[in-house]
Formats: structure tokens, C-alpha cells, sequence
């Protein structure tokens, strides 16, 4: 089980106000989705503390940007976000520790967790529902799994299963040392050798339970 003491560790910037707000719906998302043993918790931790500033931002900071802006229909990223009537960009933005954005991801993600953020999407903010909307992203992309290995190469898969590459890893691996040793895990083994200039990766199948920051990621290359 984690407690506070975990929590004030990993993600030190917390505030301890919303330190105990948070711990129990974070608990709650640890068990419904099987994050259940220590070496889960530590990469699950340290991925969310990294996405979320460590828990301090769970929506997006709306301008609207330059960028925001393309979230609106009609435009080729409104339309892979699902947004379809004006305002859907600012309504539909990314919320949660690990951020949900457009139209179709808070229907999708709200179906199944038996709730309708299409209606109500600001739900998606509030850590009753904020962490279980992380619980399932995590499970429905096999980073239990990944977690299990404990080694260096699954942290980085994960990453790029949430991410699409490796932005912030450095971050990343930082929060992940740090909930560790906090947790008590023990890393496997260092890196194994690389394939063709390229580390060897876990096994497991590519992402495709996505978030809505892919379509937005994708977008900004094509830029």
C-alpha cells in the first residue's frame, strides 16, 4: 500500500494539502487497475510525476495558444481529436495526471469507466476520476507488464508508449530512481546489449490505447 511518506518522497513539490486529497483516489486507481506491487507503483509514479509536475497540474493551461488553436474544427487535428463543434478544443482539453484531450477520448474513456465526461468533461480534473482515467491507459497499453521487468529498457518503452518518444526521460528516470529506493525495487539488470545501434526492447505489442496527445505530438512534427 502506499502512504503519504511514499508520496512526500517521490514527489517532494507536492503540497501536503494535496498530498492527502489525492492519496486515496490514487490508492483506489492502484488497486482497480492491478498497479499493485512495488515495482508497478515506482514506474507508475514516476511517469505520473513527470506528466503532471508532480501532481501540482491536472488540466491543460488554455491561451489559447497558437497551437490551441488547431484543437478547433475545422482543422485536420480537430478532426483526429474528434472535436466537432466550436469550443470543443477548450472544453475537450487535456486533463488528469496523464492528460486525455479531445472529444473522442473523454467519450471513449468515459464509456468505460461508466461516466459521461462528454458531458461533463471537467470530471476528468478531479482526482476521483483523474486517477482511474491514468489506471486505465496504464493497463489498456500492457505497462504492468513492462513495470514488471524493472529495468531500464521497459521504463523507456513505457515512456514512449506515453509519450511517443522520449521527451523528459532523463525526468523520468529520476522520479523512477528516487521511487525505487522508496518502494524497495530492485532493477533487474543493466541495459541489455543493442540491436543494430539501438537498445534491445522488452517484449510486449505497441501502444494503441491512445490519449489524444499523439494526434497533437504528430501534428507539431508535421509543423
Amino acid at each position: 500500500m502506499l502512504i503519504s511518506e511514499h508520496l512526500h518522497v517521490i514527489m517532494p513539490a507536492l503540497p501536503t494539502a494535496k498530498r492527502e486529497a489525492c492519496l486515496p483516489f490514487l490508492q483506489e486507481a492502484l488497486d482497480e487497475f492491478s498497479v499493485d506491487s512495488p515495482p508497478r507503483m515506482a514506474a507508475f509514479l514516476a511517469q505520473l510525476a513527470h506528466e503532471s509536475g508532480q501532481l501540482r497540474f491536472m488540466e491543460e493551461i488554455w491561451g489559447p495558444t497558437a497551437a490551441q488553436l488547431r484543437y478547433e474544427p475545422v482543422s485536420t487535428l480537430a478532426t483526429r481529436l474528434g472535436n466537432t463543434h466550436a469550443g470543443d478544443g477548450r472544453r475537450f482539453k487535456g486533463r488528469g495526471p496523464i492528460q486525455i484531450t479531445g472529444r473522442a477520448n473523454y467519450r471513449r474513456y468515459g464509456s468505460l469507466l461508466g461516466v459521461d465526461l462528454e458531458s461533463q468533461p471537467e470530471l476528468a480534473a478531479r482526482a476521483a476520476l483523474a486517477f482511474r482515467i491514468a489506471g486505465l491507459f496504464w493497463s489498456r497499453n500492457g505497462l504492468n507488464e513492462l513495470a514488471d521487468e524493472a529495468t531500464a529498457e521497459a521504463f523507456e518503452t513505457i515512456t514512449r508508449r506515453i509519450n511517443g518518444g522520449v521527451n523528459g526521460l532523463a525526468d523520468r528516470e529520476r522520479f523512477y530512481a528516487v521511487a525505487c529506493t522508496v518502494l524497495d525495487v530492485t532493477p533487474a539488470t543493466p541495459r541489455s546489449p543493442t540491436r543494430g545501434g539501438k537498445p534491445a526492447s522488452p517484449a510486449g505489442s505497441p501502444a494503441s490505447f491512445e490519449r489524444g496527445a499523439e494526434a497533437i505530438r504528430g501534428q507539431a512534427r508535421r509543423r
